[in-house]
This record gives structure tokens, C-alpha cells and sequence, in this order.
């Protein structure tokens, strides 16, 4: 895919939180994402560890697990909030799952790993699922949360980000590149959860997170 084709999906909210109190991990969390007004600066934020969000204004409390170039920006579709707002009882606000984009009419789940979406003026590329931790469970306050987002398998893109620029709520979502391998969010999310005979699949997919390809290149060589 080259050009400048349009899917028909754009962006309904763009979110970010402020660190505050949660009874979780480092204590603190900036998993609680409000809707912002206006464009929000996106740009690489540096490698995980020393880099949080991509997101300007964004917080990320645990940055040795979140956050970095790789996981600079979090997108969840608002189909799929909608679907767990049933399921749960409770309405679900745009960045309700700490999502940084809340988008509608984009496949996100389906994007191919490697993908290049233009929102706003910034260009950004599909790395990986979002794998659930307790920070997400003690936030919604859900008890076997974790397995139970995993067998769902709608678990959003991290995305990198290739060009600075600005996102807005409205922006058009236009895939402008799609890698041939074919190899989607859902699949890798499977494949190293709860389907590992899903894991050849991944083989070759050379725009996944170092350290992600390594892990699956371990298991897949047995070590």
C-alpha cells in the first residue's frame, strides 16, 4: 500500500493522565487519561527505561515497563470500549483503558504490525499489542482481569512514532504504508499469551519491538 489511502477512521479523543495514588506497583499511576482540548505535541520520547509517553503532558509512572520510543503512543478503538462498557455494566470514557487515542472506524486490533498511520501532522507506525498488568485490573477494579482482557484479544496498539508533529481530536486515521507479511495486532497478542503454536507466525516480522522479537526468537528456538 503507498499513497495516501484513507481508511475510514479518525481520531474521537486524545487523552493523556497526571501521575496520582493507586494501590499497585510503584504506588502511582498515570494510567487515568482525561480528554484534552486542542492539538497535543507528539513526538519519540527515547528508549524504554529513560523515555515515558510520546504525548506531551502524558505520564508514565513505571517506566521501565511502559512507555519508550516503542510504546510512545497507546490507540483503542471505541468500538471495542463500547463492547467491554456492555459487558461491564458502566460507561466507558474516551482514555478509560489509559488508551492516548481513542479512535472509531479503524480496525486496530486488525492493523498489521509495521503499519504507518498519518494522524494529524505526526507519522506513526504499529509496534505491538498492549499486554494487561495489575495497574490495569486494580484501576477498573475487576477481579481475574487480566485473563479475562487476554481471551478477548482486543487488546489496542502501542504505536512509535517515525515524525514529531500534532495530534487533534477529529484527525483523520490514513494508512499510508502496510507491510506485506500480513501479520496483525490480535495474532502477535495470541501468539505470546495464549496461542503459542501462533508463534512461527512472527518469524519474520521485523518492525516488532527488539526485545519483543528476541523473546519470540528464544521460545521458537527453545531457550
Amino acid at each position: 500500500m503507498s499513497g495516501h489511502d484513507v481508511v475510514p477512521g479518525r481520531v474521537l479523543s486524545v487523552n493523556t493522565g497526571r501521575e496520582r495514588p493507586i494501590a499497585a506497583k510503584d504506588g502511582t499511576t498515570g494510567i487515568d487519561k482525561r480528554p484534552v482540548s486542542g492539538p497535543v505535541a507528539v513526538r519519540a520520547p527515547g528508549p524504554k527505561g529513560t523515555g515515558g509517553s510520546g504525548l506531551a503532558g502524558d505520564h508514565i509512572s513505571d517506566t521501565a515497563h511502559h512507555g519508550g520510543d516503542d510504546q510512545a503512543v497507546y490507540a483503542y478503538a471505541r468500538e471495542d470500549l463500547d463492547a467491554w462498557g456492555l459487558e461491564l455494566g458502566r460507561d466507558l470514557s474516551g482514555g478509560a483503558f489509559g488508551e492516548n487515542l481513542t479512535t472509531t472506524g479503524v480496525d486496530v486490533n486488525g492493523a498489521v504490525i509495521g503499519e504507518v498511520w498519518e494522524v494529524g501532522s505526526a507519522l506513526l507506525q504499529v509496534a505491538s499489542p498492549r499486554v494487561p498488568c495489575v495497574t490495569f485490573a486494580v484501576w477498573l477494579g475487576q477481579e481475574r482481569w487480566v485473563p479475562r482482557f487476554t481471551q478477548a484479544r482486543t487488546p489496542g496498539a502501542y504505536l512509535r512514532v517515525l515524525r514529531d508533529g500534532e495530534v487533534t481530536a477529529g484527525d483523520a486515521v490514513r494508512v499510508v504504508e502496510r507491510p506485506a507479511h500480513g501479520v496483525d495486532v490480535r495474532t502477535v497478542f495470541a501468539a505470546t499469551t495464549t496461542s503459542p503454536e501462533l508463534l512461527p507466525l512472527l518469524r519474520d516480522v521485523p518492525e516488532l519491538p527488539a526485545e519483543d522479537r528476541a523473546q519470540v526468537l528464544r521460545r521458537l528456538d527453545g531457550r
